[in-house]
């Protein structure tokens, strides 16, 4: 059983012990008045994870509720996600697609030595629960959700298939991410078979735009400095802009990938401002670089080709760190394509 350990600091750390879906499932199914967590700043993985298992498990006769540290936006209402309010006292505390308690957000760090259970699909994932079921080959934690749900035995309804189907959609750029495999479209598939309107949602994520969605592309149009030939392509997003343009959060959603789409573009950052002399800072790369390498200076978690973290201090110290952390991981993936060759 998992027991705590003293690290160098000498504060306790407790030991995680790693569990595959079918024991996660067997976990839950005998498990009552749950709290499901999403990370910060929720995307559709988080957000479509935690409800798909939460709707399951309200299914099955559970007092089962969701919370995150920020609001929830309105582009996701259609998955009806019950909201915990105080209506019960959690028994069980389970986080979905947070690969660190720090991306739990402020107002629910209370949280974060309480969590037995972490459903999540990134190879940073920190080890901070009690119970962790990882797989980090699936490029989205909603395909791990799925898979539990199953175990569980429940039925996969159309309001859970379209919860599950959003998680995998967002987190593969509608299936053109490199980490998308066979049975990624499977489990895609047998969403779309289970009720999951598969045309409407990828028309609301991938294909409309907002005016102010718009109005943040033309300025990154306008604004994104290039380096190294443009194989790397940097935006700044200032508080001025952001107060000028008032973006909703999901207004901004696919401004970080927005240059990688460029021919020629290995690498492309977005610095969006959030304080004064802080920055979200979200990497973006292609498969010739390596995501973690570039933003590895600011700590933050995520994958290969999509990290994100946060930077502190002087927008030209935090750009010359960039630039320089960029120059080492593109001259390095050229030495490999020469060597090759």
């Amino acid at each position: 059983m998992p027991g705590t350990l003293r690290t160098s600091s000498g504060k306790s750390k407790r030991m995680t012990t790693k569990i595959s879906a079918e024991k996660a499932a067997q976990m839950l199914k005998n498990w009552d008045n749950i709290l499901i967590l999403c990370h910060k700043n929720p995307d559709g993985d988080t957000l479509g994870s935690g409800a798909g298992l939460c709707h399951a498990l309200c299914n099955m006769g559970k007092n089962c509720k969701v919370r995150c540290s920020d609001t929830i936006p309105a582009k996701y209402d259609y998955m009806e996600i019950p909201l915990f309010c105080g209506e019960y006292e959690p028994e069980h505390i389970v986080a979905v697609d947070v690969a660190g308690e720090n991306l739990l957000g402020d107002n629910l760090s209370h949280y974060r030595d309480k969590i037995e259970l972490d459903i999540d699909h990134h190879a940073t994932n920190s080890e901070f629960a009690k119970f962790l079921c990882l797989k980090s080959d699936y490029p989205a934690a909603a395909q791990l959700v799925y898979e539990i749900i199953l175990a569980m035995g429940e039925k996969i309804t159309p309001l859970i298939a379209d919860c599950l189907h959003t998680g995998i959609l967002t987190d593969t750029g509608c299936f053109k991410y490199p980490a998308t495999t066979p049975q990624t479209l499977i489990t895609a598939a047998r969403l779309m078979e289970s009720g999951a309107n598969h045309k409407w949602l990828a028309e609301r994520f991938f294909m409309q735009k907002s005016a102010k969605t718009v109005a943040l592309e033309k300025f990154a149009l306008n604004n994104l400095e290039y380096g190294f030939d443009g194989r790397y392509a940097l935006l700044v997003l200032d508080s001025k802009t952001i107060a000028e343009i008032q973006p909703q959060t999901t207004d901004t959603d696919g401004l970080s990938s927005f240059a990688r789409d460029f021919e020629g573009v290995e690498v492309s950052v977005l610095l969006r401002q959030t304080g004064e002399n802080t920055y979200k800072v979200s990497v973006r790369t292609s498969e010739k670089a390596d995501a973690t390498k570039i933003a590895c200076a600011f700590g933050g978690g995520g994958h290969v080709r999509a990290r994100g973290a946060t930077a502190t201090g002087d927008i030209d110290d935090i750009k010359k760190i960039l630039t320089e952390k960029v120059k080492r991981e593109l001259c390095q993936q050229t030495e490999q394509t020469e060597t090759e060759l």
